[in-house]
């Protein structure tokens, strides 16, 4: 899967992208993001593949996605190559413009099964993962669907014949779903374990030539404490660019603005980077130069992301506006009395509460 085919060369560099980041990087955080920072690039938050492949349909609302978002690339974890060659068949059938395969989470539950960061451990397994992807994108390629995909329930086929009909009819341009092109396979991955193994880990990843790596500059062990080893991502960017593949590069870690990342980027000789938590109730942190944001104008975007989270998943049957309540707070960091109004906030449970304790205290 030659990165000099894929999406990843149409891009211009340097990318800024935004991280994909598990219970946040939803539809309406994308969306928000998309419409208010215009980032190069996208990520879905990362979806099980052994969860779709034992048929556990309520995790394609990870893949819901708007025209508006492309590019937009959807990432898969696990450790089942078949489950993740299946899971590339799905996303390219759903008109993603990539598949990432996220071998970089450290969370507990992900880790502990062997997925995630904790494949840095397993690497022959780790290049079976990449070439059951890349497999599953080239049947993809040669006429495969779904109904070559053995493990999917009849649910899951369903609920994705639903999503492409309505990417469908939402989609103004060239319809993508139609068109069976090449879907680059990408890697989010660490520095290592328990301690740097940048000279060991990357050439490992570069013998599967994916279209790009993006590298987060810490172990699983040290999780997201202490500050990002730059150096390390550095030392990988040369190995990348030694390989003579052209496989991208990015960096991660600590980017907190447009000039941090470009700072980065020529400082270590990057294909771009992406940008995480500094995104959080911030959409405006991709922007080259950032307008004046007052807090009645991050009111009115938290009122906007409250309103679109109800209305994608207010039909879902466990739908429940809890997980909004961080986002909400997250929005109002800095304001004047942000402690009274934070207090309220996390106990809302719709987008009119919100609206309501935002006129109360003066924001919209």
């Amino acid at each position: 899967m030659f990165a000099q085919d894929s999406i990843w060369t149409s891009l211009q560099l340097p990318i800024i992208a935004l991280s994909p980041m598990d219970g946040v990087t939803d539809v309406p955080f994308r969306t928000i993001t998309k419409k208010y920072g215009h980032p190069d690039l996208i990520f879905t938050e990362f979806s099980s593949a052994e969860g779709l492949g034992h048929g556990a349909s309520e995790l394609l609302k990870e893949f819901r996605y708007t025209p508006d978002h492309h590019p937009i690339i959807g990432q898969i974890y696990g450790t089942t190559p078949e489950f993740f060659r299946q899971s590339a068949i799905l996303l390219c059938e759903l008109g993603f413009d990539g598949v990432d395969i996220n071998m970089g989470c450290p969370a507990k539950n992900v880790a502990h099964s062997g997925a995630g960061a904790a494949l840095i451990k397993t690497p022959q397994l780790a290049q079976k993962i990449i070439k059951a992807t890349q497999q599953g994108v080239a049947e993809w390629q040669n006429g495969a669907t779904l109904a070559d995909c053995p493990d999917f329930t009849a649910k899951i086929l369903s609920q994705v014949q639903n999503q492409q009909q309505q990417l469908k009819l939402l989609s103004t341009t060239n319809n993508q779903l139609a068109q069976r092109r090449l879907v680059p396979i990408s890697i989010k991955t660490r520095i290592g374990f328990d301690t740097e193994i940048v000279g060991a880990w990357i050439p490992t990843l570069l013998e599967m030539k994916p279209a790009a790596i993006s590298l987060h500059g810490r172990t699983l062990r040290q999780l997201y404490t202490g500050r990002s080893d730059w150096e390390a991502i550095g030392k990988a960017a040369d190995l990348v660019k030694q390989s003579g593949l052209g496989t991208k590069i990015l960096g991660n870690g600590d980017i907190d603005s447009y000039q941090t990342a470009h700072q980065k980027i020529a400082e270590f000789n990057l294909d771009g980077v992406l940008i995480g938590r500094a995104s959080f109730g911030n959409p405006w942190v991709f922007l080259e130069t950032v307008p004046e944001i007052l807090p009645t104008t991050k009111a009115r975007v938290a009122l906007e992301h409250a309103q679109l989270f109800e209305l994608t998943y207010q039909s879902d049957s466990k739908f429940s506006f809890l997980p909004m309540r961080k986002h909400l707070s997250w929005y109002i960091h800095g304001f004047p009395q942000a402690k009274e109004i934070r207090i309220q906030l996390v106990q809302t449970h719709s987008s009119q509460e919100v609206k309501a304790i935002f006129q109360k205290f003066g924001l919209l």
